[in-house]
C-alpha cells in the first residue's frame, strides 16, 4: 500500500462481557480517526449495540457487512462474525460463548491481514481461559500470533508508549519455569528482535538497550543467584562485541524504574511478565500499548484487560485503545519507510591502493570483508 492510502485497521471485538465494545466504541466516535485510517471491527452489531445501549451512548453511522471485500473507506466499518453463533451478553460474567466470540472475531480478523485485506490488526481484550479451546490452545494473542503470522519467527512482546518500550524475555509463563527459560540462548535471541524492531519499527537508528537482571539486586555478586553472571550478562556481552546491539546491564528492577534510569534508554529488556509490565502500567495505564513485534504483520493492543468490575458503567478509558491503533500505523508506516530506504541498496566501495585489485565492501562489518578483484 502506498504511503498516501489510508490503513485498513482490524479491530477485533474481545471479550464480548467485558469492556472491548465500550473502549472501541468511543474511540472510533471521533471522526478524526477516519482522517487517519479506515477501521474494521470484527464483531456483532447485535452484541455492538447491546454495549452501546448499556452505556447510553449516542449512536453514530457504521457500515455493517459480512465481507471485508464490502466496506467503506468513509466509514468505521463492522465485519460480521457472529451470524452463526448465539452469543448470549451477560455484561461482567467470565462464559465460554464470550471466549468463543473473541476466537471467531480473531480468526477472521487474522485470516483477512494474511490475504492483504486489512493493513494492520488491533485487539481488544481477551479471557485467556474463556478463549482456551481446542481452536485455541495458547497461553495469549502473542503465542496464538506467533503461530499463526510468524512464518518461522519469533514473536516479542513490547509495551510501549511514548516515553517506554519494555520487551519480554518470557511472557504468559509459570513463574516457577522462569529461570529454566532465561537462557542465554533467548535473551540474546530477544535482543535481536527487540534491537531489529527499534529500528525498523520505531524509527530508531541505534538503540540502547538495558537489560534488566533476573535476581533481587542483580544476584548480589552470586548471594542471591546466579543466572546475572553465567546467562545474562554473557548474552550482553555476546550481543555487544558480536552482533553489534548496544546494550546494558543487567540492572537490578526495582532500582532501575525506581529512579527512572528507563529514561536514558530506547527500551528495557525485562526477564519475566510481571517484572516489566508492573512497572510499566504503573507509568502508563491509560496510553500503554501492546506490540507483538518480531512477525511479518503489525499488531497492537490496549494494555489493559477485559474490565468486568466496570463494564456497562461507561466510565472505561478508551485512551489506550486509541493509542494502539495510532501506533499500528505509526509502525506500519515506518516499516514502509524503512523498507523503502533499504531496498537494493548500492555497495559501497573503494580501492585499497597499497595492494593490486583488492576492494573493501563497507556494506560488510567484518574485518575479513577484503576480497580480490
Amino acid at each position: 500500500m502506498a504511503n498516501n492510502k489510508k490503513v485498513r485497521v482490524g479491530i477485533t471485538q474481545g471479550d464480548t462481557n467485558g469492556i472491548g465494545y465500550e473502549v472501541i466504541l468511543k474511540a472510533l466516535a471521533n471522526p478524526q480517526i477516519m482522517e487517519l485510517c479506515t477501521p474494521v471491527i470484527y464483531g456483532s452489531a447485535k452484541i455492538l449495540a447491546y454495549h452501546r445501549k448499556a452505556i447510553e451512548m449516542q449512536a453514530y453511522q457504521i457500515n455493517n457487512v459480512r465481507s471485508v471485500d464490502n466496506i467503506k473507506d468513509t466509514l468505521p466499518n463492522l465485519v460480521e462474525v457472529c451470524q452463526d453463533t448465539e452469543i448470549k451478553v451477560e455484561l461482567g460474567q467470565p462464559s465460554k460463548q464470550a471466549g468463543r466470540a473473541a476466537f471467531l472475531a480473531l480468526e477472521a480478523a487474522v485470516s483477512d491481514l494474511k490475504n492483504g485485506k486489512i493493513d494492520v490488526l488491533v485487539t481488544a481484550p481477551i479471557n485467556k481461559d474463556n478463549i482456551h479451546s481446542e481452536e485455541f490452545s495458547f497461553p495469549g494473542h502473542t503465542e496464538y500470533l506467533e503461530a499463526s503470522l510468524g512464518d518461522g519467527g519469533k514473536a516479542l512482546m513490547i509495551m510501549c508508549n511514548e516515553n517506554l518500550r519494555v520487551a519480554l524475555v518470557t511472557t504468559h509463563m509459570p513463574l516457577a519455569q522462569v529461570p529454566q527459560a532465561v537462557t542465554e540462548e533467548n535473551v540474546l535471541g530477544k535482543l535481536r528482535v527487540f534491537n531489529d524492531s527499534l529500528r525498523r519499527d520505531f524509527g530508531i537508528v541505534k538503540p540502547r538497550i538495558a537489560v534488566l537482571s533476573l535476581n533481587p539486586h542483580a544476584g548480589e555478586n552470586g548471594m542471591l543467584g546466579k543466572e546475572e553472571q553465567t546467562v545474562i550478562k554473557p548474552a550482553i556481552d555476546k550481543a555487544n562485541d558480536e552482533e553489534r546491539i548496544l546494550c546494558f546491564g543487567p540492572y537490578a528492577a526495582d532500582g532501575f524504574f525506581g529512579n527512572s534510569q528507563y529514561r536514558h534508554f530506547d527500551g528495557v529488556l525485562a526477564m519475566y511478565h510481571d517484572q516489566g509490565l508492573a512497572p510499566f502500567k504503573t507509568l502508563a495505564m491509560n496510553d500503554g500499548v501492546n506490540f507483538t513485534a518480531g512477525l511479518p504483520y503489525v499488531r497492537t493492543s490496549p494494555d489493559h484487560g477485559t474490565g468486568y468490575d466496570i463494564v456497562g458503567k461507561g466510565v472505561a478509558n478508551e485512551n489506550s485503545l486509541r493509542q494502539a491503533i495510532y501506533a499500528a500505523i505509526d509502525i506500519f508506516r515506518n516499516r514502509q519507510r524503512n523498507d523503502e530506504m533499504y531496498r537494493n541498496p548500492l555497495r559501497r566501495q573503494y580501492f585499497d591502493h597499497s595492494k593490486d585489485n583488492v576492494v573493501l565492501d563497507l556494506t560488510k562489518d567484518d574485518d575479513d570483508d577484503i576480497a580480490a578483484k
